[in-house]
């Protein structure tokens, strides 16, 4: 697999979420995805940039475009050093929330993505990688 292009953006506000979303787009669009490819890609970049905006204290997203074969996709990973995740299993649940929120992020995200992985230790901080693939359902 190769990868052709990276870009890191800064999340540590509500403004920086909305840029996220605006970059993920291009990003996706560049690539040739159909619109509800953009749009699920979006929406799970959107859930995972609020989370680590209001969970994590803000950090850092990388996007990278990939080559595997024919295969063309995008590549997220979201990086805080916030508090954790002390139940992952529990976290990615529909309707668990340590917050205000719904509780649909992490598991509305893992659906909206081709490949999901989540690695989180209490008091290091959570990074989240999704992968979105052209032309996969």
């Amino acid at each position: 697999m190769e990868i052709s292009k990276t870009e890191s953006i800064s999340v540590r506000s509500s403004a920086e979420v909305v840029g996220v979303r605006h970059a993920v787009r291009k990003w996706a669009v560049d690539l040739g995805f159909s619109l509800i490819e953009q749009t699920k890609i979006v929406t799970a970049a959107s859930e995972l940039a609020r989370n680590m905006v209001d969970y994590g204290g803000g950090g850092m997203m990388h996007v990278e475009t990939l080559q595997d074969g024919l295969r063309r996709g995008l590549r997220l990973i979201f990086e805080d050093q916030g508090p954790g995740i002390a139940d992952i299993d529990q976290a990615l649940r529909d309707g668990f929330t340590s917050g205000g929120g719904m509780g649909l992020g992490l598991g509305g995200a893992r659906r909206l993505s081709n490949e999901f992985d989540v690695v989180s230790k209490p008091g290091e901080g959570t990074r989240i990688t999704i992968t979105r693939w052209k032309g996969v359902s």
